[in-house]
């Protein structure tokens, strides 16, 4: 392990799966289909479920070429974790003679004293390390039971091989998406005849319909679940994400995919830095770095005002919120053309998703321009951006409310997925209206598997829960806005008392 842990600190990428170490070359991290972050989370960590969960049979076989040897495992048969540099704000750049430094690119800050969470905040420039130390590497004191945490992981091992063996992973495209598209074709269809019609406010709700259940089917395929092709899926994912939707599957699939990783984690997951306009923690209130978007997320005068009403502001923000994946689908793109080390197909998707993109605007700003008046427009692009927006509901329902806390590099994969996630309940004739988001803890565990299969997995989701004494958290769709609600309510009052107690403070040294 200490051998390991130099290696690490010596520059290389090292991960642990099944037993062996693999060496993972500079070349393959920055063209790993799933993003260079994906692999840097798990840097001197066993990633064993998480690779079996995202990868295919044939992509486990050509994995194994990077073992470079085994690894020494503890009497549970477990390897005793390091933490990756990058959770301690460590990353490899250029340096100016051509090969790679360590770079600190933002400070640790631990909330509280003998907890395992390591949040990132500004960097400290007044830093003399050249690069990470072991002490960077080494884990803090776990309250998790070491023994429990490799019982979870061999059980999810034996549930994996179950829910393999019962068939699931094979596509019902004739029941499943075939009604599907007869859905999308018939939502689509009345809305071109509603605006032939000239019944404006009606077409534009049902293209929202249209795009709001689009986005499932654009969620199945960036996960590789639909033909478990990465082409085929990713060719499809762009035809209705970027051409019919405007939006970008390759910023999705680069966000969502550490989303899963790392999932709630303040620092890290970028599906819950919503910084000015939600905070699912008070861990927001300590100017946050974000290792994903690589800035700081402030918590400014203006985000306390939003936070202190977001409970109140929560539904109006996520009726607009297809405007703002509108500026992170473009700021990725244009990010991406200057990117000379793209991930597996950067660059003949990136161009078919410009062009989508271009034939977006072409073809909705027509309809845009065909309504005949700019206010008649505006109602229009409100409209149908607002009627698209229950997925936004739906999709801040499986976390927002779970926890935020960071066990550390040794919690399993299993506990980490049930902890931070939950289901929304509904019943069958009602789950195309959620997309089989509503089976988020089964969907977390293995993202891979056809959404339509999600419902038989689950069942064998809770018998392992059971089996392992964890908890299967799920709420009905009320019950679930009633919870997420709650958690913003009771942060945005954290907000009001840090300033009342920062006021009082003021006024003391004032009347010294």
């Amino acid at each position: 392990r200490s051998s390991i842990a130099q290696r690490i600190l010596d520059g290389e990428t090292l991960i642990v799966y099944d037993g062996q170490l693999l060496k993972i070359p500079q070349s393959w991290v920055d063209a790993h289909p799933g993003g260079s972050l994906a692999l840097l989370h798990f840097v001197g960590r066993d990633a064993s479920d998480e690779i079996q969960a995202y990868h295919s049979e044939h992509a486990l076989k050509l994995i194994k070429r990077y073992s470079v040897g085994t690894v020494e495992t503890d009497e549970h048969g477990s390897w005793e974790a390091l933490v990756p540099p990058i959770m301690t704000g460590w990353i490899r750049k250029p340096a100016s003679n051509g090969t790679k430094e360590w770079y600190n690119e933002s400070s640790t800050f631990v909330p509280l004293e003998g907890t395992t969470d390591i949040l990132l905040v500004k960097r400290d420039d007044f830093g003399v390390e050249k690069g990470p130390t072991l002490s960077n590497l080494t884990p803090s004191p776990t309250s998790l039971s070491l023994k429990a945490q490799a019982d979870h992981s061999a059980a999810y091992k034996l549930l994996h091989k179950r829910i393999v063996d019962a068939g699931l992973y094979k596509t019902p495209y004739l029941t499943g998406y075939g009604p599907e598209v007869l859905r999308y074709t018939m939502l689509a269809g009345l809305s071109a005849y509603a605006y032939y019609k000239n019944w404006l406010m009606t077409s534009a709700a049902l293209l929202g319909f249209t795009w709001h259940q689009l986005v499932f089917a654009a969620h199945d395929l960036g996960h590789m679940g639909v033909t478990h092709d990465w082409t085929f899926d990713r060719l499809i994912a762009i035809l209705i994400a970027d051409w019919i939707g405007g939006l970008s599957i390759g910023w999705w699939v680069h966000n969502h995919n550490v989303h899963h990783l790392v999932t709630n984690h303040p620092s890290h997951d970028p599906d819950i830095q919503h910084i000015p306009f939600f905070a699912i923690s008070p861990s927001f209130f300590f100017n946050l770095w974000s290792s994903y978007y690589k800035r700081i997320m402030p918590f400014d005068a203006f985000s306390k005002f939003l936070i202190s009403l977001q409970h109140r502001i929560f539904y109006v923000v996520l009726a607009l919120a297809r405007f703002n994946l509108y500026r992170n689908s473009y700021v990725f793109l244009v990010q991406s053309a200057f990117d000379k080390k793209r991930a597996r197909g950067g660059r003949w998707t990136w161009w078919l998703e410009v062009a989508g993109i271009a034939f977006f605007w072409c073809w909705f700003g027509s309809v845009l321009y065909g309504c005949g008046s700019w206010k008649k427009a505006f109602m229009y692009l409100l409209v149908s951006h607002i009627a698209a927006s229950p997925v936004h509901v739906q999709i801040v329902l499986s976390h927002f409310s779970m926890s935020t806390a960071d066990l550390g590099p040794v919690e399993s994969f299993p506990h980490r997925q049930l902890r931070t996630t939950t289901d929304v309940i509904c019943p069958p004739s009602l789950a195309f209206v959620h997309g089989g988001l509503h089976l988020q803890v089964t969907h977390h565990l293995f993202p891979r598997l056809p959404r339509h299969n999600l419902r038989k997995a689950s069942m064998l989701v809770k018998e392992f829960a059971q089996e392992q004494g964890l908890v299967y958290a799920e709420f009905g769709f009320a019950e679930g806005n009633s919870e997420v609600v709650g958690v913003l309510r009771g942060v945005a009052e954290q907000v009001g008392i840090v300033g009342r107690v920062a006021g009082a403070e003021v006024k003391e040294v004032i009347e010294r």
